[in-house]
């Protein structure tokens, strides 16, 4: 295999010709042997850093600190990798130290090199077009790298929104098909009051709708970025306006909303953005792990538990005993949920560990980040396509559960009192007989009459006062 020799301030190393990255890539490949999830895993993160280099080069020419002819060879090459067509080449770890130098490194090399070859040069050549002199002109590693991590968040969470969206109405259309369902509501696992099981479900699509707003809240906070910022906020190799012209050019050819920190010094160490959505992705996934636990505990039996509700049959359940068949979609949802949990303390002890002027634990952000929102939108589509969409209910079940619980003795409340109802409860509960019976036949304190106007399934589900 041809070579060529690449060398950088520590030495030389031979870097098979036909690769695009260069050596400080290759060290990184050397150095960093952590998760084994290399940077092209996340496509939209190496497509971030494309729209950086880009934006920093149309600055950089308009400005006059980088020739025209090589802008146009570094914004052409910007464009092949925003396009995705270079991703086999972002090799590095997700999860590295140097505060994310390797990952920068790795795309200024790459583009470099896609530049020569377009100019029509060798790779490595790099007097032509320098990774560090002429793609990374402007920039340091504290402002390219945040400022792509950024870019990909924000487009990794429309991703994530529509996932959920898409959950939501799943939930929303069942809700609307077992509307007419009654079922006895719970609280502390007990019986409870009434309910449709539609209303139920469509708790479930309110409880997910509610945190699509959380998450389009902090990709407005993840929109401020420090780009011109370079070492420490400071602005240093920067020229003057660069830092307002590159915002403007990163806003038109990413179609987003992105805006220049008003204090770059403060912006180039906060990772407080990080912490906040962190904390949506730790809410969301709590509340749609809860959702899964009701799911369970809804279907429990079929002979012994619940058995209100029945989830599509996935595998068979034992590998000893024959017919079960366990409810494995809610409960890899609940374990993907535990891990998004688990994820939100690595952003929160990382944030923390920052000191002085850089965070230098952005890499482990960035992929506590990156997969816990790859796993919960995986998590979400299973849940909604092997499990919501085929749920189905067992309405005489549900109903003859309500009649012959203890619980509707509530709706006696306002013409018995408490006390008389209480009575009934109690010795509903020690003699097994209905409450119906009790109320209407024995004790003679509601007639049939009245037990029929309270007790049609419209006031059960949706109650009105009647004395």
């Amino acid at each position: 295999m041809a070579k060529r020799i690449e060398h950088d301030f520590l030495g030389e190393k031979e870097i098979p010709q036909d690769v695009y990255y260069g050596i400080q890539t290759l060290r990184a490949l050397e150095n960093f042997h952590i998760t084994g999830i290399p940077m092209r895993v996340e496509p939209l993160f190496v497509q971030g850093l494309g729209y950086v280099k880009k934006g920093a080069a149309m600055a950089n020419r308009d400005l006059g600190v980088l020739d025209k002819t090589k802008a146009e060879y570094i914004i052409k090459a910007c464009d092949r990798v925003i396009a995705g067509e270079f991703n086999d080449q972002f090799l590095t770890d997700l999860i590295q130290g140097g505060a994310g130098t390797s990952i920068n490194m790795n795309a200024n090399e790459v583009i470099a090199n896609v530049a020569l070859e377009m100019m029509g040069k060798q790779k490595g050549q790099y007097e032509f077009c320098h990774p560090n002199n002429d793609v990374n002109c402007s920039q340091s590693t504290n402002d390219a790298y945040p400022t792509a991590f950024r870019i990909s968040l924000i487009n990794k969470l429309t991703i994530y929104s529509d996932t959920l969206k898409d959950l939501g109405e799943a939930f929303a259309a069942k809700g609307r098909e077992l509307k007419d369902v009654l079922k006895m509501g719970r609280t502390q696992l007990q019986d409870a009051v009434p309910m449709s099981m539609g209303d139920e479900f469509n708790a479930f699509y309110t409880n997910i709708h509610e945190e699509i707003a959380r998450v389009e809240e902090s990709k407005k906070l993840i929109s401020e970025i420090n780009m011109g910022a370079t070492a420490i906020g400071t602005g240093v190799n920067a020229p003057e306006g660069y830092a307002e012209l590159v915002t403007k050019y990163l806003k038109e050819i990413t179609g987003l909303d992105l805006l220049l920190a008003g204090d770059l010094i403060e912006a180039t160490y906060d990772t407080g953005a990080y912490v906040q959505l962190s904390g949506v992705l730790k809410r969301t996934a709590v509340k749609i792990s809860k959702i899964c636990n009701d799911l369970r505990l809804l279907s429990s039996g079929p002979r012994t538990g619940l058995n209100e509700i029945n989830l599509p049959p996935m595998q068979p359940g034992s590998s000893i005993m024959p017919g079960k068949v366990n409810p494995v979609i809610p409960e890899v949802v609940n374990q993907t949920a535990f891990y998004v949990i688990g994820a939100d303390l690595t952003v929160t002890m990382a944030a923390e560990a920052g000191q002085l002027q850089l965070n230098v634990m952005e890499p482990v952000i960035a992929f506590a980040l990156f997969t816990a929102i790859t796993y919960m939108s995986n998590a979400c589509k299973t849940l909604k396509d092997k499990c919501v969409v085929g749920i189905t209910a067992n309405a005489d079940r549900t109903k003859d559960m309500v009649m012959h619980s203890i619980g509707i003795v509530t709706q006696l409340n306002p013409i018995i009192g408490y006390e008389k109802s209480a009575t009934i409860a109690r010795e509903a509960l020690q003699t097994g007989k209905s409450v119906h019976d009790l109320a209407v036949k024995e004790k003679k304190w509601v007639t049939q009459e009245k037990w029929d106007e309270v007790f049609t399934f419209e006031n059960l589900i949706k109650p009105t006062f009647i004395k």
